[in-house]
């Protein structure tokens, strides 16, 4: 457990006057934050020890079944180890510094690195030939484009320019959800408040994809935008619960050990809250068992799962939810 520090964190516990268990969830400190599958986990061990193997043949193998969206999220979490632990990458990298999967964590790294910096658009144009090599490394890949999306919203790309990266993304994926969120967050930054054409791109993306695909949470991850944002014109109630109905749809159909689980029912329960569908929304924490993701809670306060628990807090308590506003923030490193 001292190995991941950063990815997986106990809850500092407040007292209550109730048990948690009459209300059949974890307690407080049972809670987990961002905690890695049974892939990725041994991986980050092994990268505690200074051993980058587990993690190369974990991505190589997503690189070859095209799990492209294992890939995206185990890319994030080991860049975001890389960044912590700088020399166990560069011994990686040293050591295989042509692997496409190798590139693909170096570019993931830079971009994330550059948007912290306050030269953030100078950076960024600097690290452009890593996208680029990652993306040549393994063509039949959307992650680098992903990346590349991500990487042209801090950049702030065009729409034309955007646009052929979005194309060149959809054409080796066209339901990956990286992609797809990518793409909403460059709308919502580059039409800042002009909602509604952030709901006709999600609802489009839902509606083409497959009935299992993360791509269905797209609507509530709009909504979810919208009510951080607090501007634009008002979007109609009925299509902000006709986005959380889609996505509560997909969490019942994923198993409480799916991977993806764990994000969507958490960025549920923030989309829920916000709507007064107390009900719906504890359903979704009795769901989620003890599994707590950075996203969303990440977006309005520097400690996530403190502020996941006291969402919760209110919820089992009957509180109205709280007027919380966030921010677009960069792509983060681990997490969307």
């Amino acid at each position: 457990m001292a190995l991941l520090p950063t990815f997986i964190r106990p809850a500092r516990a407040p007292k209550r006057a109730a048990p948690l268990a009459a209300t059949g969830l974890p307690a407080d400190d049972e809670m987990l934050l961002d905690v890695p599958d049974d892939l990725l986990g041994p991986a980050l061990v092994a990268a505690g020890g200074g051993e980058h193997r587990p993690a190369a043949g974990l991505l190589a193998r997503t690189r070859v079944r095209r799990d492209w969206e294992a890939r995206d999220r185990y890319v994030k979490s080991l860049a975001a180890f890389a960044d912590a632990r700088p020399e166990w990458f560069d011994q990686w990298r040293a050591a295989a510094p042509r692997d496409p999967d190798v590139l693909l964590v170096a570019a993931q790294l830079a971009v994330a690195r550059a948007w912290r910096s306050p030269a953030r658009a100078e950076l960024l144009r600097e690290v452009s030939p890593l996208i680029t090599a990652a993306a040549q490394a393994w063509d039949r890949d959307p992650v680098p484009w992903r990346i590349a999306l991500d990487h042209a919203r801090g950049a702030g790309a065009g729409h034309k320019y955007f646009g052929e990266l979005w194309e060149a993304a959809v054409r080796r994926s066209p339901h990956h959800f990286g992609c797809h969120v990518a793409a909403l967050r460059y709308l919502a930054v580059s039409w800042h408040g002009s909602h509604p054409e952030c709901f006709d791109f999600a609802d489009r993306a839902a509606q083409d994809a497959p009935a299992d695909s993360l791509v269905q949470t797209l609507p509530a991850i709009a909504a979810l935008v919208y009510l951080t944002d607090g501007c634009g014109p008002e979007v109609p109630r009925a299509r902000l619960d006709a986005a959380a109905d889609r996505a509560i749809v997909l969490s019942a159909r994923l198993g409480r050990d799916d991977s993806r689980a764990a994000e969507v029912r958490n960025g549920l329960v923030y989309v829920l809250s916000r709507l007064d569908r107390r009900e719906d929304a504890l359903v979704q924490l009795r769901m989620l068992g003890p599994y707590v993701t950075s996203f969303p809670w990440n977006r309005f306060s520097e400690d996530p799962l403190g502020h996941f628990l006291a969402v919760r807090d209110d919820l089992l308590r009957g509180r109205p939810a709280r007027p919380w506003s966030g921010h677009d923030g960069p792509p983060t490193l681990a997490g969307h």
